[in-house]
C-alpha cells in the first residue's frame, strides 16, 4: 500500500502568502474605508514595456507558420537564449561561463526548492532570518529541518543567520557549520545586498567548510551599485 511523505505533516500551516491574502481579505471587509499598502506578493502594477509586447507578438506569429513553428524547447532551454545569457550576464562581467553550463527554467523560486533534492537528507541548511519561505519549506518536506517550535517559530535542525538592524541586515557566518547555505541577494524580504568583497568572503567560507551556496539572484536587475555582484 502506498505511503505519504510524513514530512509534509510538519508544515505549521498553509503557505505564507495564502495566509497573508486571507488576513488582508478579512481586514478589507471589516475596514472598507482603509487604504492598504501591500507588501506581500510582489505583483506587477504597470503594463508591460513595448519591447516585451513586440517580442511576444512576434513569437505568437512564429507559432502560426509551418516554417517557423516549434514545439518543446530543448532540455536546457533555447540555445539563442543561453548564448545571450552567457554573453550579457556573465562574460560581459568577466565570468567565463559557457552556454552549456546554463539551464533555463521557470524561475528562481522553483529552482531554489527543487535543487535541494539532489542533496542527502542529513545535510544541515543555513538561512537568513528573516527568510523567504520556500528555502525552509522545501527542506521541511525533505526531512532536513527537525522539530518545529511554535513559540519561537524556528526549526531545531536549521541554522539561522540573524539579519537585524544591529548588523545592517547582513548575515554573519554561522557558529555551527552548515552543508547548504541559502543566500538571496538583493535580499527578500529585507532588500539588503552585499558588496563583491563581502560575497567573496562567503565563497571563501563555503570552500573552507565544504558547503555549497544556493544563491538566489532574482532581483539582480535592480542593482545600481558598481561594487555589488550581479
Amino acid at each position: 500500500m502506498f505511503k505519504i511523505n510524513e514530512n509534509y505533516q510538519k508544515l505549521p500551516g498553509s503557505y505564507l502568502f495564502s495566509t497573508i491574502a486571507k488576513k488582508v481579505s478579512a481586514f478589507t471587509m471589516a475596514n472598507p474605508e482603509k487604504d492598504i499598502i501591500r507588501l506581500g506578493i510582489g505583483d506587477v502594477t504597470q503594463p508591460l514595456a513595448p519591447a516585451v509586447i513586440e517580442a511576444m507578438h512576434k513569437a505568437v506569429d512564429e507559432m502560426g507558420k509551418a516554417e517557423t513553428f516549434h514545439g518543446y524547447a530543448p532540455d536546457l532551454g533555447y540555445e539563442f537564449l543561453r548564448n545571450a545569457i552567457a554573453e550579457n550576464d556573465y562574460k560581459s562581467r568577466g565570468c567565463d561561463i559557457s552556454p552549456d553550463e546554463i539551464f533555463v527554467s521557470d524561475g528562481a523560486k522553483s529552482d531554489s526548492a527543487n535543487i535541494q533534492e539532489i542533496f542527502g537528507p542529513d545535510n544541515r541548511i543555513a538561512v537568513c532570518d528573516p527568510v523567504y519561505p520556500v528555502y525552509v519549506d522545501s527542506n521541511v518536506m525533505s526531512g532536513r529541518t527537525g522539530v518545529y517550535d511554535a513559540g519561537t517559530e524556528t526549526w531545531s535542525d536549521v541554522i539561522y543567520m540573524p539579519c537585524t538592524m544591529e548588523n545592517g541586515f547582513v548575515p554573519e557566518f554561522p557558529k555551527e557549520t552548515p552543508d547548504m547555505i541559502y543566500l538571496c541577494l538583493p535580499n527578500n524580504p529585507t532588500g539588503t545586498t552585499i558588496t563583491k568583497a563581502q560575497l567573496q568572503e562567503w565563497v571563501d567560507y563555503a570552500n573552507r567548510s565544504g558547503a555549497v551556496i544556493i544563491y538566489d539572484g532574482a532581483y539582480e536587475a535592480y542593482i545600481s551599485e558598481t561594487d555589488v555582484a550581479h
